[in-house]
């Protein structure tokens, strides 16, 4: 309730409250009603937002349905003010040394934290908890403990009941010490930012890395940037057992082997000397795709065409397809396997399978690639990489061909 007061002293008419109930305790609503009835004092517009925490990890799970609540809530250009104090800081970056974290993990909480969809500031963190309770006593402002506080059986109540004394009598500037070392971890990882973000701009982008390059770098700045890519948009990092696993089960695979390695929610694979990180729809897409059969086309030009590669458009070409095949029924059907093809332009016949593989079109998109036919002969085959013109009879100066528009390949990589 001090930080209330204190935004209300700083900016009275820009000041909104938010109270999330994450309807855990048999008084939370009642406690909803005292802060509403504080904030109508203050004349300060107030939310009551209740959310339900799902099974699992209690205190990680409130934490996001809590965050989740302020999204939903927070306007354009309003920044989250939070009440985390110097003691708060000290906690989390021992409970976070105990998990055995990395340096974000020990950078602990910042005093202003710049996310991509919001930003929090939490003005009291350089406050110990005994001069924010002087100050609340002083000021004859009202809190309320929330007994679950004082509950051993969390990880921070444990710490804070029974550990925190321990150490404290032991070492009696051990608050001021941890919150000291999250600070030079902030820095250090401010540092480590920098270089992830060169070494990235080198390997690769969001959804590739390029080996070669990677395995250029010392093992630590390897396992660093893997790290970071897996982490992605979401809030945590893999663990360094998952990191390690990506690199010993999918990066150093044998050549021939076809290693996928999934976390959360994405499959990490190796395709030609580079890594991608694919999501289950495209990873299993050929899995789910149900055989589509024998199709029939007619086809004009300026037509806009949906196939399973892409969406095309009929225009005309130098050399195409003969303008004898406009409006004809003309078939398109997935491979078989063991087609061959004759590209036009080149010499001779040779397997499709092989073509596709030249063309290093992915294995996970290899079941888009149609063939378009008439009269039991090859016109052309419709892939992600665009249309391959086939000889044959029908081909002609001033013919028409499929232009691609879009292509599966931008899906794969918009995931």
């Amino acid at each position: 309730m001090l930080l209330l007061h204190l935004m209300f002293f700083l900016c009275p008419e820009k000041v909104r409250a938010i109270y999330i109930d994450h309807q855990l305790q048999a008084f939370s609503a009642d406690w909803g009603k005292f802060v509403a009835d504080r904030c109508q004092r203050l004349n300060i517009p107030c939310i009551i937002q209740p959310v339900r925490v799902e099974n699992g990890n209690l205190e990680q799970q409130a934490r996001h349905c809590r965050y989740q609540a302020y999204l939903q809530h927070l306007q354009t250009d309003e920044i989250l003010v939070l009440a985390h104090h110097q003691q708060d800081q000290a906690e989390t970056l021992m409970l976070r040394l105990l998990s055995g974290t990395g340096v974000d993990g020990l950078a602990a909480m910042k005093q202003v934290d710049v996310r991509e969809n919001l930003t929090i500031w939490r003005p009291l963190l350089d406050i110990s908890r005994e001069q924010i309770c002087q100050w609340a006593k002083h000021l004859n402002i009202q809190n309320i403990e929330d007994p679950s506080n004082a509950d051993t059986h969390y990880d921070r109540a444990w710490a804070r009941q029974t550990l925190w004394p321990v150490l404290s009598e032991r070492y009696p500037k051990m608050q001021s010490a941890l919150v000291r070392t999250s600070e030079l971890m902030q820095d250090a990882q401010e540092i480590l930012q920098e270089v992830l973000q060169q070494d990235l701009q080198a390997c690769g982008t969001d959804t590739q890395l390029d080996l070669s390059k990677l395995l250029q770098l010392s093992r630590s700045r390897q396992r660093q940037l893997l790290s970071t890519w897996m982490k992605g948009e979401a809030q945590y990092r893999p663990s360094l057992d998952m990191v390690e696993r990506l690199q010993r089960e999918v990066i150093h695979a044998k050549p021939d082997a076809q290693a996928a390695l999934h976390w959360k929610d994405y499959y990490y694979v190796r395709y030609q000397q580079q890594l991608y990180r694919l999501t289950a729809e495209v990873y299993f897409a050929e899995q789910q795709q149900l055989q589509t059969g024998l199709k029939t086309l007619k086809i004009a030009l300026k037509d806009h065409v949906q196939v399973l590669s892409g969406k095309y458009v009929i225009e005309s070409a130098k050399v195409g397809l003969s303008a004898a095949l406009l409006q004809q029924p003309l078939y398109l059907q997935q491979r078989q396997g063991g087609e061959k093809i004759h590209l036009y332009g080149r010499v001779g016949a040779w397997p499709l399978k092989k073509a596709i593989q030249e063309a290093q079109i992915f294995p996970w998109v290899r079941h888009t690639i149609q063939i378009l036919s008439t009269d039991n002969v090859m016109l052309g085959v419709f892939t992600p990489k665009g249309f391959w013109l086939a000889q044959s009879a029908y081909c002609e100066a001033g013919g028409w061909l499929p232009i691609s528009v879009s292509s599966t390949l931008e899906l794969n990589n918009e995931h």
